[in-house]
């Protein structure tokens, strides 16, 4: 396993779409292990392989519940609505509040190739969607409602 260094805002790879794993091999499994490995050393929820400059859809999440690995997500159903802060590992410094869906449902592969399906709610909704838009090379600033300033800022990290 290795720490990867992310991508930050302005690196092309950052815009472009993943393209799908179609064949689940030790090469894919170690970017899993590198991605969660540097989304846990850079405090993240959440990182995209395009973040680590790796053009495929692989994601990883942790809201707290335990690491979830998706490769290939899909969302298949979403519902609701919710406005809330969400930053970005590739875009540091920034916060801005973003609509998202309130519950969400992916369909996805799991590291032995079988298919899955998980429904998020709140953060973990949240998670889902900004991991997701970024391996169709769409970033939370893209979508954002407006951006928080600075005494903004302190009182998220503080929630």
């Amino acid at each position: 396993m290795a720490i990867r260094y992310v991508r930050k805002i302005g690196d092309e790879v950052l815009r472009k779409k993943a393209k799908p794993v179609t064949e689940i091999n030790s090469h894919i499994l170690t970017i899993l292990e590198d991605m969660a490995q540097t989304m846990y050393l850079n405090d993240g929820v959440g990182l995209a392989a395009n973040q680590i400059g790796v053009l495929r859809r692989l994601v990883v999440i942790d809201v707290g519940e335990g690491l979830l690995e998706l490769i290939n997500p899909e969302i298949v159903y979403e519902e609701g609505e919710q406005v809330g802060a969400e930053g970005c590992l590739s875009i540091p410094g920034v916060v801005g509040e973003v609509k998202r869906p309130k519950k969400v449902k992916v369909k996805y592969l799991d590291r032995e190739g079988k298919e899955r399906e998980i429904e998020g709610e709140d953060l973990l909704a949240r998670a889902l969607c900004h991991e997701i838009d970024h391996l169709n090379g769409v970033l939370f600033i893209d979508k954002a409602i407006r951006f928080l300033d600075e005494e903004e800022k302190e009182q998220v990290k503080e929630v």
